[in-house]
C-alpha cells in the first residue's frame, strides 16, 4: 500500500529452480505467510454465477494473478507460478476440482487457513534466514504491501475502503499510505490546511506554487469526497449504467441484444480501477513532491495561530478549514440501529442488491436510483417533498420523473416515515423494513441514505481558534471567506450552500489570492453551473424563472425543444430542452435550464455568455457545428431574433423589398 523512494526499493534475487520456464524468489517465511494473508483480502471473493450455474465464494484466477504481481513487486510469469504453487500446497482449489491456477476467468476457493510453514515445509521459497538477502522484505518499498494486522485491519474499516483488492490497495497507498511518516514541522507556515478534499487541495498546492510554505492535514482519504465516494465512482457507475440501457434499448438501431447479462461485480470493479488510477493526481506522494508538508491524522486547534496532528505542534500565519461534510442522516426511528448505506459506503458493494432502496431525491438519490434500476435491482426512491430533484425547474423535474416511471423506478414522494428495523429475511440474511405512517411496508436487501449533507465541524476545536461555526450550517465566512478569525479562511463545503467539487475549486483560489496576497476577491462575484448526471442530464446556471420573476417582475422565457434538434432525433435522445431566462425585453441572459443526454456540456457556453455579457442576438451569430446538440443554444438565438420582428419592423422590410421589385 506504500509507494516507497526509490532508494527503499529492493529487486528480490531470482534463481531457476523448479525449471527452464519457471524462476523462483528467495522469500522469508513471514513474507510469504503475508502475501497468503493479503491476497485472502486482496481478491474479491463473492458468490458468482457463470452459464447460469452458481459458485460460492470464489475468487477469480487472474485477478489472483494481479495481485501477486503487484505486491510481490515480480513478473508476471513468476506470479503465476508462485500462485500455482500456493495452489499445489492446498491454499486453494479450482471450484470444480477440474484445473489448477489459470490466468483467466477461472473460479477459485480458499480452504480453510492453513500455517504456512506446515503447507510449505522446507520448499525453496522459503529459504532459511541465514540464506536471505540481508535488506528489507521482498514486500516493502513496492506498493500495496503492508501486513494488515489487526491494528491496520481497524484503520482499513474505519476508512471505509472495501474490497482490498489490488486497486484499492493503490488507492490506499496514494491517498492514506499506512506506513507514511508525517514530516517534522517547519518553524512558521504561511499556510496549513485542515482538510484534503477538492477546496483543500487546491488551496495546499496553489499556494505551494507561488512559494508559499504549506502544511496539509488529513484524517482520512486524500482528494475527500469527490475522489472516493463521490464524483468519481458515481459517474463510472453511471457510464456503465449508461452501456446497459443502450443495449437493453438498441433496437431502435436496428440491433436485437435478447440476452444481455449484467456482471456488477466487474463494473464495480472496472470503478475501483479507475479510481485508483485517477487517485494519483491528489496522492500523498505527488503533494510531498510539490513542496507541501503532508501529515495524515486528526488536526485540531490549540490557539490562535497554531494546530495539532499527532502531537506535533504546527504554528501558521494563515489557515484554511476544508473538512468538507458528510450525509446527513434523517430522524427516522430504527435507522441507527441497521446498516443503511451512504455515499461513503456505497462503492464498497460486490453483490448487486436485488431490492434497493433510496432516501433521498437529491443528485445523489437519483443518480444512483437510475444506475442501480439499469444494473436490475427493483429499485424504490423515497422523499418528502412530492417531486425530484429539489429546486430545479418544474418542467426540468417533469422530465426527469417521467423517465424514471418509464424506467421503472418506483416513486414516494410525499414520505411520511413511522420507523426502519431489520429481521431476518428469506433470500438475504438480514433484510431492512421501511414502515410508513399510513402503513405501508417495504422491504430491501438494501438502503441508501442520501437525504441532505451536514458540515464536518466536530473535533476540530474551532471554539479555540476563535471560529464562529454552526452544526447544521458550516463554519461562519464572509464574502471574502474569512471567517470570524481573520487569520483563518474556509472554503468547500464546510461552509459554502454550494457544495460541488468546481465550487470548492474557485473558493480555494479566492482563499490563496486574498490569504496570501491581500486580495479582496469575493465568493458573491461566482458564477455557478452546475449538473445532475441523470439520463438525461439536468444542467442549470443563474436565476430559476420563478426567481427572476421574484427579483425583476416580468421576464422573457426562450425554450427550443430537443426533439427540434436533428442530432438530438439521430442520437435517439429527443427528451429534454434547453430554457433561458431574459429580462422583459432584453437579450441579456440571467438563467438557464438545460435537460438533454450531454446537458453538464452544453451548460457551459451559456455560462460563459452570462460572465462574458454575450446576449441571445450574439449567440444567434455564432456558428455552431452541425448537426450538434449545442445547435439547440443558437436557435434560443434566433427564437430572440424573431421577436424583433414586430409588426412595424415587417412593414419597413417589405417596404424596401418592394422598391428592390
Amino acid at each position: 500500500m506504500k509507494r516507497g523512494d526509490d532508494s527503499q526499493t529492493h529487486q528480490p534475487s531470482r534463481k531457476c529452480i523448479l525449471g527452464s520456464e519457471m524462476t523462483q524468489t528467495t522469500l522469508k517465511k513471514d513474507a510469504l505467510a503475508d502475501l497468503i494473508s493479503q491476497l485472502r483480502f486482496g481478491v474479491d471473493v463473492r458468490d458468482r454465477t457463470y452459464h447460469l450455474k452458481a459458485y460460492k465464494q470464489v475468487f477469480v484466477g487472474s485477478d489472483a494473478v494481479d495481485f501477486i504481481e503487484v505486491t510481490a513487486g515480480v513478473g508476471r510469469a513468476e506470479a503465476l507460478n508462485l500462485g500455482k504453487e500456493m495452489f499445489k500446497q492446498g491454499v486453494f482449489e479450482h471450484a470444480t476440482g477440474d484445473h489448477d491456477l489459470k490466468d483467466a476467468y477461472y473460479f477459485y476457493r480458499f480452504k480453510d487457513d492453513v500455517a504456512v510453514h506446515t503447507l510449505f515445509g522446507d520448499h525453496p521459497y522459503l529459504q532459511g534466514e541465514e540464506n536471505v538477502v540481508s535488506s528489507p522484505s521482498p514486500f516493502t518499498g513496492h506498493d500495496y504491501n503492508e501486513k494488515y494486522s489487526d491494528t491496520l485491519m481497524e484503520t482499513l474499516d474505519w476508512l471505509e475502503v472495501s474490497p482490498l483488492d489490488v486497486h484499492n490497495n493503490k488507492l490506499l497507498s496514494n491517498v492514506h499510505p499506512t506506513q507514511y511518516k508525517n514530516p517534522s514541522p517547519q518553524p512558521n507556515y504561511n499556510m496549513v490546511v485542515i482538510g484534503a478534499g477538492a477546496a483543500g487541495l487546491v488551496t495546499a498546492i496553489a499556494s505551494a506554487g507561488v512559494g508559499a510554505k504549506v502544511a496539509i492535514i488529513e484524517k482520512h482519504l486524500m482528494g475527500g469526497d469527490c475522489l472516493n465516494v463521490g464524483c468519481v465512482p458515481s459517474k463510472a457507475l453511471i457510464r456503465a449504467a449508461r452501456a446497459i440501457y443502450e443495449v437493453k434499448n438498441s433496437e431502435q438501431f436496428g440491433i436485437t441484444c435478447s440476452d444481455v447479462k449484467v456482471d456488477f461485480g466487474k463494473i464495480m470493479e472496472r470503478m475501483r480501477r479507475l479510481r485508483a488510477q485517477i487517485s494519483d493526481v491528489d496522492s500523498v506522494q505527488r503533494f510531498s513532491k510539490a513542496g507541501v508538508d503532508v501529515y495524515i491524522g486528526e488536526g485540531k486547534f490549540t490557539s490562535k495561530n497554531t494546530v495539532e496532528v499527532n502531537g506535533q505542534t504546527l504554528k501558521f500565519s494563515k489557515a484554511c478549514v476544508a473538512t468538507g461534510g458528510r450525509a446527513g442522516v434523517p430522524a427516522i426511528p430504527g435507522i441507527q440501529d441497521i446498516k443503511f448505506l451512504t455515499n461513503a459506503t456505497l462503492f464498497n458493494l460486490t453483490e448487486l442488491p436485488k431490492r434497493f432502496g433510496v432516501i433521498g431525491t437529491g443528485a445523489i438519490g437519483c443518480e444512483m436510483a437510475q444506475s442501480f434500476r439499469r444494473f436490475g435491482s427493483e429499485v424504490s426512491l423515497f422523499g418528502r417533498s412530492g417531486h425530484l430533484l429539489g429546486a430545479e425547474e418544474q418542467d426540468a423535474i417533469d422530465a426527469i420523473t417521467n423517465q424514471f416511471e418509464k424506467e421503472g423506478i418506483k416513486l414516494y414522494l410525499s414520505s411520511d416515515y413511522e420507523r426502519i428495523e431489520k429481521r431476518e429475511g428469506a433470500e438475504k440474511e438480514t433484510e431492512i423494513v421501511l414502515h410508513m405512517k399510513n402503513g405501508d411496508k417495504f422491504v430491501f436487501d438494501e438502503l441508501l441514505v442520501a437525504a441532505g449533507r451536514v458540515p464536518n465541524v466536530e473535533n476540530l476545536n474551532l471554539d479555540v481558534a476563535g471560529v464562529d461555526f454552526d452544526k447544521k450550517t458550516g463554519v461562519v465566512v464572509n464574502d471574502y471567506l474569512q471567517t470570524t478569525n481573520s487569520n483563518i479562511y474556509a472554503a468547500g463545503d464546510i461552509c459554502f450552500k454550494y457544495k460541488f467539487t468546481h465550487v470548492a475549486d474557485f473558493l480555494a483560489r479566492i482563499v490563496v489570492r486574498n490569504a496570501l496576497f491581500f486580495g479582496k476577491s469575493k465568493a458573491s462575484d461566482l458564477l455557478i453551473p452546475w449538473a445532475i448526471y441523470t439520463e438525461p442530464e439536468v444542467a442549470h446556471v443563474g436565476l430559476y424563472e420563478k426567481d427572476a420573476i421574484a427579483k425583476h417582475g416580468s421576464v422573457d422565457v426562450y425554450k427550443q425543444k430537443m426533439d427540434e434538434v436533428d442530432r438530438a432525433i439521430l442520437e435517439g435522445e429527443t427528451e429534454g430542452f434547453v430554457k433561458v431566462v431574459t429580462k422583459k425585453g432584453s437579450a441579456d441572459v440571467i438563467g438557464a435550464t438545460v435537460v438533454a443526454g450531454h446537458a453538464g456540456d452544453m451548460i457551459s457556453e451559456l455560462t460563459v455568455a452570462m460572465a462574458g455579457g454575450v446576449n441571445l442576438q450574439a449567440l444567434s451569430t455564432i456558428i455552431h457545428p452541425y448537426p450538434t446538440q449545442a445547435e439547440a443554444i443558437r436557435k434560443i438565438g434566433d427564437q430572440y431574433n424573431r421577436t424583433r420582428l414586430t409588426p412595424v419592423a415587417k412593414k419597413l422590410l417589405n417596404g424596401l423589398l418592394a422598391i428592390q421589385r
